[in-house]
């Protein structure tokens, strides 16, 4: 029975992750996930159901625009794989319980906020209002429901989430004062107030950190001298890119929420405090 549900998590996580790419894809526009129904961008025929399954769609269409013929995104068929592994692993990480479900949604909304980030510098409302009224209905409900959960108490969330606002408000002013631009997006600032409720505020300054360290990593050490070699062989003047701060938040917060308590006992331990 446990591959049975596995596989079947692992289907409906699929099915979320064929939203999330609606949600991707239309929220950095303005416009409904809920209406019009799926089209081509290219020639806007409307998709029909065969069409919208995940994975096996994008494979019996062999990657194509059914009318147009115009080659459709590998990262629709990705997302759906990726989130369904993620519903997957909730199910055996967790069991057929609460908490499964909201590791798996929270997940999914930072995969999703990772990803729009990325690709137009921006975190839409949409998904963090979402995850964070999902993150404090969830733990008023467990308050009732119990059971181990990596998740924050309700005391914890409200702290965590006001925590995690101001602890990257502040870095983002001291950032603009330094910089003399604007160097955070109020999008941060509402993705760490729903990271907050999710971990609380011990945690949520632990996903802060994390978050510029791994930022650092691959902007310092990878990002930054391509762009500078590229600009030098050009002979044009360089810009350094911008920092999509949310797709360094989004891995962090989820390590924050899986191992976060661990690893603030291991430094703790390390350091001797």
């Amino acid at each position: 029975m446990e591959v049975v549900w596995g596989a079947y998590s692992f289907l409906v996580g699929a099915c979320f992750g064929s939203f999330l790419n609606v949600c991707i894809s239309r929220w950095p526009e303005g416009l409904s996930v809920v209406r019009p129904r799926s089209r081509c961008p290219k020639c806007e025929r409307q998709i029909t159901a065969f069409e919208n399954i995940p994975v096996f769609s994008w494979i019996a269409l062999r990657g194509k625009c059914r009318g147009c013929k115009s080659p459709i995104s590998f990262q629709y068929p990705l997302v759906e794989i990726m989130i369904g592994l993620v519903w997957m692993f909730s199910y055996l990480q967790f069991g057929l319980t609460l908490t499964a479900a909201r590791v798996a949604v929270l997940i999914t909304v930072l995969a999703g906020i990772a990803i729009t980030d990325k690709k137009h510098y921006l975190i839409p409302d949409g998904f963090t209002v979402f995850g964070l009224g999902w993150v404090v209905a969830t733990a008023i409900i467990s308050l009732f429901v119990g059971g181990d959960t990596p998740f924050a108490g309700a005391y914890d969330a409200l702290l965590g989430a006001c925590v995690g606002a101001g602890a990257i408000a502040i870095a983002g002013w001291l950032g603009e004062v330094a910089l003399k631009k604007e160097a955070m997006g109020f999008g941060d600032v509402t993705l760490m107030a729903m990271v907050g409720a999710a971990v609380g505020p011990n945690r949520a300054l632990m996903t802060i950190f994390v978050g510029a360290l791994l930022g650092a990593i691959v902007f310092l050490g990878f990002v930054y001298p391509v762009s500078w070699i590229r600009a030098r062989r050009t002979k044009s003047e360089f810009d350094p890119p911008l920092v999509p701060f949310g797709v360094f938040l989004a891995p962090a917060a989820v390590i924050a929420l899986l191992w976060g308590d661990r690893l603030i006992e291991a430094y703790t331990t390390f350091s001797g405090l």
